[in-house]
């Protein structure tokens, strides 16, 4: 598990970590706490979400019967040549995305390059290609009504949505693909955290490893991490 935080040695190329889970586990709060744990500019977060497809030229009612949960959504092939980018040392542009009316903004967001890229979203697992370029794959793993509750919240304050499209949504395609292309990459995940951001001991063994492996890399003076 983990080679590339496991290896001894002067030098480690940088390390991806896929943090995967269903709609509202606490994805992006496990993420944010590991990278705010690291020293500054050790780490950098990349959010599937910002690669869905652009759907502008479509009229909005046809925007809206799209089944945006399933792999096919997103421009998974211009993530990983990003996440390959990164790697490699390099900057990039990422996409932003207007989930109110499904369509790709023209602004994007700089990435530099860090020794630590944590990429987060539901279907990252999903995408061979994708699951394949992670050093380290963490599955959050939370109780079905907590995910829809924190689903609904989110999507009425921060995506403009109303309650009853939330409704139709999650009983269309965001339940059963959930069932079909999320849940199933769990058995894919190195480590399996319950509950999310919430699960303290979790995220601190985590970040622990991470401080070693960023040590070894000759990023962090002085000397190694306490254990």
């Amino acid at each position: 598990m983990m080679d590339a935080l496991a290896r001894e040695g002067a030098v480690l190329s940088p390390v991806i970590i896929g943090i995967a889970g269903g709609t509202g586990s606490g994805k992006t709060t496990v993420a944010n706490k590991i990278v705010n744990k690291l020293p500054a500019s050790q780490a950098v977060v990349v959010q599937h979400d910002w690669y869905y497809r652009d759907m502008c030229q479509l009229k909005l009612e046809d925007r809206i019967k799209i089944n945006y949960d399933e792999p096919k959504a997103l421009e998974n092939e211009l993530l990983i040549s990003h996440l390959l980018e990164l790697k490699a040392g390099q900057s990039v542009e990422c996409p932003q995305y207007d989930f109110s009316n499904h369509c790709r903004l023209t602004k994007t967001r700089h990435l530099d390059p860090r020794p630590i890229i944590v990429v987060e979203g539901i279907l990252i697992f999903a995408v061979p290609a994708l699951r394949d370029l992670m050093d380290l794959r963490l599955f959050v793993d939370t109780d079905d009504d907590i995910r829809l509750m924190r689903r609904i919240k989110r999507d009425i304050l921060q995506r403009g949505r109303d309650i009853e499209s939330i409704q139709k949504q999650y009983y269309d395609t965001v339940r059963p693909m959930h069932q079909l292309h999320v849940a199933p990459t769990k058995r894919f995940a190195h480590l399996v955290i319950p509950e999310g951001g919430e699960n303290v001991q979790a995220v601190d063994v985590i970040v622990g490893r991470l401080l070693l492996t960023l040590w070894r890399m000759n990023k962090l003076i002085p000397g190694p991490p306490h254990p």
